[in-house]
């Protein structure tokens, strides 16, 4: 990895910062209003029917309606009217907070397969042009992917660069869930990578959940990997500033207040993921217990008491990753404020030790991994601090972990 000070991105933090004016022009006018003239998607049509839909000559609730109102009304249909509701109404029933799990994994395997052939048509569609025709291959190809073997998705949106959740574990029955919050330039099609797997949120989630099993077997955990809203696309306009997390924030407490059960969360942050975190910090549920960053360009907040959350806050960051080198601070909506990993902030600092650059945290092997595995199943104890006085332990108590003795 190539210095900060040299590389590509530090010249484009600099030209960013520099036009904090011209931004929050655009931002209130012409980019604004742009965001907002977009056609109706496959998710809005799907939600618009079931608006107008009805069972038994009842309308259906109000799917934005709070999640306990949707698991009841759920809870009161027989398996057949909710399969029949999940046939009818995937996308609606599949990105549904407060519908049973299993129903969403099901219905969104029916959205799959019907995005699926959307996709193959195009492929052979004239009107396209051959690289058209190729991108539609590539989709169709990730599609068949999601619906192979018995993979769990939680969310799918196919509109756009599309968005996306994955389910490892049993949600249902977990004592302990994870939630990983990727960065920029994550999409349907890179959800899941073959090379760099690691920095890939389905290899990030499969790594923290096999390193959870391992330093707590007897615990039953599940994680997330959580892909569902629109990042920004590279190191451009929309990572320097909040527009992409203030809308992710939104969909993260959805997800959060949907989630069935009561069993404690943990939110693994990575990168712009941290910026999300950050901005959802203030309105989590209480069953959120703590907050993990890693290469965090800042989380919208002078210090972790601002972020006014009942969450511990954790923060690290390997020696050798590029982002200790953004300019730590918020001008005209550019930027994301404090350092969390430095002294002032008030986060618990933990080692990162073996990561090595921007996108090694999850990689096996290294003391990244194993704190947010440690975090995970709630062994505070374990984790290992960036400093040798053990600053990241301070006031913590309680911290045996679900099913270790």
């Amino acid at each position: 990895m190539t210095s900060f000070d040299t590389s590509p991105q530090l010249n484009v933090w600099r030209a960013l910062l520099a036009l904090a004016v011209v931004f929050v022009m655009l931002a209130t006018t012409g980019w604004t209003a742009l965001r907002h003239h977009r056609g109706t998607t496959a998710l809005q049509a799907s939600l618009t029917a079931w608006e107008h839909g009805h069972l038994h000559g009842h309308r259906l609730p109000d799917p934005d309606a709070a999640p306990d109102v949707l698991t009841r009304f759920f809870a009161s249909l027989t398996v057949q009217e909710r399969a029949r509701l999940a046939h009818r109404y995937p996308l609606a029933v599949g990105n549904m907070n407060g519908a049973p799990v299993a129903l969403r994994y099901r219905a969104n395997r029916f959205a799959l397969e019907k995005a699926r052939r959307v996709e193959l048509r195009r492929m052979h569609d004239s009107r396209l042009s051959p690289d058209g025709q190729q991108a539609a291959g590539r989709r169709m190809d990730r599609f068949e992917t999601l619906m192979s073997g018995h993979r769990k998705i939680l969310a799918f949106d196919p509109a756009g660069s599309g968005r996306i959740a994955e389910v490892f574990g049993n949600l249902s029955k977990a004592e302990r869930v994870s939630v990983v919050v990727p960065g920029v330039d994550t999409d349907l099609l890179t959800f899941q990578r073959t090379n760099r797997k690691y920095s890939a949120p389905v290899g990030m989630a499969k790594s923290l959940y096999a390193a959870e099993r391992d330093v707590s077997p007897d615990t039953r955990t599940a994680v997330i990997a959580w892909a569902d809203y629109t990042t920004p696309d590279g190191l451009g306009i929309d990572s320097a500033t909040a527009m992409r997390a203030e809308d992710g924030a939104v969909r993260l407490n959805a997800l959060l207040r949907g989630l069935p059960g009561s069993s404690p969360v943990s939110l693994f942050c990575h990168s712009y993921g941290s910026v999300v975190c950050g901005l959802a910090a203030h309105d989590l549920p209480h069953r959120v217990a703590d907050i993990a960053v890693a290469a965090s360009p800042g989380m919208r907040a002078g210090n972790a008491s601002r972020l006014r959350t009942s969450a511990r806050v954790w923060a690290m960051r390997d020696a050798t990753d590029w982002v200790r080198d953004v300019p730590y601070l918020e001008v005209g909506g550019l930027g994301h404020g404090a350092d969390p990993v430095s002294s002032g902030f008030g986060a618990r600092v933990l080692s990162a030790q073996g990561a090595k650059g921007h996108s090694g945290y999850f990689e096996p092997g290294t003391a990244s991994l194993l704190n947010f595995a440690e975090i995970g199943v709630g062994a505070y104890r374990s984790v290992v601090c960036a400093d040798e006085d053990h600053g990241c332990w301070k006031g913590l108590s309680g911290t045996t972990p679900v099913g270790r003795a």
